[in-house]
């Protein structure tokens, strides 16, 4: 089993930019992304979603978002990917993805990687 990590951001620059610092971190994680409307405006795009999905190479993905409406999005893409598995976290976005692609490239498992982000957890 692969863990890669999915990140939805309102802002493509805030979706492109936070894949810079992780791989700084996690260089052999799979991270996919989708930021902002497909017009390129503020906001969220089901499409990229999927296409985020479908990018990762990994069988299992770790699903971090910025805003409610992103949460929308991609509860509704788990139930059309065809990925096995997505995991979507309600932690703080930078730090639970992150802590998330660090752990993965150390090897850590899924069970380790969540009960850490449980301290992260700031939306519902």
């Amino acid at each position: 089993m692969s863990l890669g990590i999915t990140l939805v951001s309102h802002v493509p620059e805030i979706a492109e930019g936070l894949p810079k610092l992780l791989n700084q971190v996690a260089k052999d994680v799979p991270i996919t992304t989708a930021g902002g409307t497909n017009d390129g405006d503020i906001g969220t795009s089901m499409e990229k979603i999927m296409n985020a999905f479908d990018d990762n190479e990994a069988d299992e993905i770790l699903a971090f978002y910025d805003l409610g409406s992103a949460k929308m999005n991609l509860e509704m893409a788990m139930e059309m990917t065809d990925k096995k598995t997505v995991h979507l976290y309600d932690a703080a976005f930078v730090e639970g993805a992150y802590t998330a692609a660090s752990l993965i490239q150390a090897g850590v498992g899924l069970d380790e990687i969540e009960s850490q982000l449980k301290p992260l957890k700031i939306k519902d």
